[in-house]
């Protein structure tokens, strides 16, 4: 059996404004009709594999569990970190489960924003690697270089272990990200790859090596996963936080890749891209005559290699050449495609002046739904809720403000202090300071209100909840 563990708890944001800290890019529909975690998902189709096995932050978990149920991937099979420990930890505390639950599978370790356009070709490398890894090697999956990349580590091969067309060679070593000199003598050589941080290997093996190398991940992890909460009704596995934020920091590349000796490398040409920028995502997407990658609502006249994303306004741009354009709710970006790594330089202005434009966009997703906040003023607020069906806020109270929801479509049922009662469009009702209370889509259709607060403090940390169906506090 194969059990595809996903790693998705980055919070990069190298693609900002549309990824965010607590919305990255493996959650975005960048490339292809779904997200980057979906399409990581669905292009699994055709391997004989279980369902996967997914790794986040704590912050994500609701996203991840909404984005696993539309595509009908959600089964008990999230393991929340409480806190980011790269590679090796999450790889672990993957094993460790798989290994809880009586098996020892071999595990597809996959990022959940990589970008493969022949999903035929990786499944083949997948192929290729199962005898291997069934035999107790450590297999990674190298990219066959298509250009000397100065911002991926390398592997070297080593000897050659088949002669079939497809070849298999054992790593010679792995080595950090080089220069562009460096770069361009190992793409002459054909004896390197990109590191993809893909991986295949039986889960009982890796923690064999793991144990070796660097057992106080193990120990740190072990306790972390006997510890562990279950939240069936919600699919996710919490691991304990105060054992594993002692455990370190460290990826698999450098806790156990580079150091065993069983380490294989198997060559994927499959049209791989991490999206690790801008002009990667303009790279891979569809242009046109002029070399244009538009997507939404755009109008070009002499624009030429551009990326121009947007989400609902019109972007107009005119006399233009080699430009990225993103236009979401709360931020526009313009930037020139040669100078898209410092993008980093506007996350780190808006973190250094703490706007919340780093951390969020203007549109939320909870876990009812979603929030997009269209007004904010210093003594007022005015949101735009969508509630889906089944959905409920938690039974609450504001010290602060005051509410006022106006119901645009659907059926809303209202809790206010010891009275129940239905509400349908147009009509409103008034939540007081103070007065307990809880919203509900009891309906089989979105249900769409217009919220107003308003009070003298509007931040979520003056929602005290009571009792809450997700399981917050």
């Amino acid at each position: 059996m194969i059990l595809p563990v996903i790693m998705a708890g980055g919070t990069g944001s190298r693609l900002w404004p549309m990824s965010r800290e607590l919305y990255p890019k493996q959650f975005l529909r960048l490339h292809g009709d779904n997200s980057m975690l979906q399409e990581t998902v669905c292009r699994l189709k055709g391997l004989d594999v279980s369902v996967p096995l997914v790794i986040c932050n704590e912050e994500h978990r609701f996203l991840v569990a909404e984005q696993l149920r539309q595509i009908n991937q959600l089964k008990d099979n999230i393991i929340l970190e409480p806190v980011g420990r790269n590679t090796a930890p999450a790889i672990t505390l993957a094993a460790l489960s798989a290994i809880d639950k009586g098996l020892d599978p071999l595990l597809l370790v996959l990022a959940a924003d990589h970008v493969i356009e022949s999903p035929a070709a990786f499944h083949q490398a997948v192929q290729n690697a199962i005898p291997f890894a069934e035999q107790g090697k450590l297999v990674t999956f190298g990219i066959v270089p298509t250009g000397p990349e100065t911002g991926y580590g390398y592997i070297q091969r080593g000897t050659k272990l088949c002669t079939d067309a497809d070849p298999v060679f054992r790593v010679q070593r792995f080595v950090e990200k080089p220069d562009l000199a460096t770069a361009m003598q190992y793409l002459e050589s054909g004896e390197y790859y990109w590191n993809s941080g893909m991986f295949l290997f039986r889960a009982k093996r890796f923690l064999q090596e793991m144990t070796k190398f660097r057992p106080d991940i193990v120990d740190a992890c072990l306790k972390a996963i006997e510890t562990s909460q279950a939240d069936e009704q919600q699919d996710f596995i919490r691991v304990d936080k105060e054992s594993f934020i002692s455990c370190p920091d460290e990826s698999v590349d450098y806790a156990v890749m580079e150091k065993t000796t069983d380490a294989i490398v198997v060559p994927l040409d499959a049209g791989w891209n991490d999206v690790g920028s801008w002009s990667a995502l303009w790279e891979v997407n569809n242009k046109s005559i002029e070399g244009n990658a538009l997507s939404g609502d755009v109008f070009t006249h002499n624009a030429t290699n551009c990326y121009i994303n947007t989400d609902e306004k019109l972007v107009a741009a005119i006399g233009v050449d080699n430009l990225v354009i993103v236009n979401t709710k709360d931020a526009v970006l313009v930037i020139d495609k040669n100078q898209v790594q410092d993008v980093k330089k506007v996350v780190e202005y808006l973190k250094s002046h703490k706007r919340r434009e780093y951390r969020v966009h203007r549109e939320s997703y909870r876990p009812w739904g979603r929030n997009d906040n269209v007004v904010t003023a210093p003594r007022y607020h005015v949101n735009r809720i969508t509630v889906k069906p089944g959905g409920q806020f938690s039974l609450q109270m504001h010290h602060h403000r005051a509410e006022h929801w106006v119901i645009l479509s659907g059926t809303a049922r209202v809790i206010l202090e010891d009275k129940d009662y239905l509400l349908t469009e147009n009509e409103s009702t008034f939540i007081p300071i103070g007065a307990h209370h809880r919203l509900e889509n009891p309906g089989k259709i979105p249900l769409e209100l217009l919220e107003i607060q308003s009070g003298s403090y509007l931040e979520d940390d003056d929602i005290i909840r009571i009792k809450d169906h997700y399981g917050r506090c």
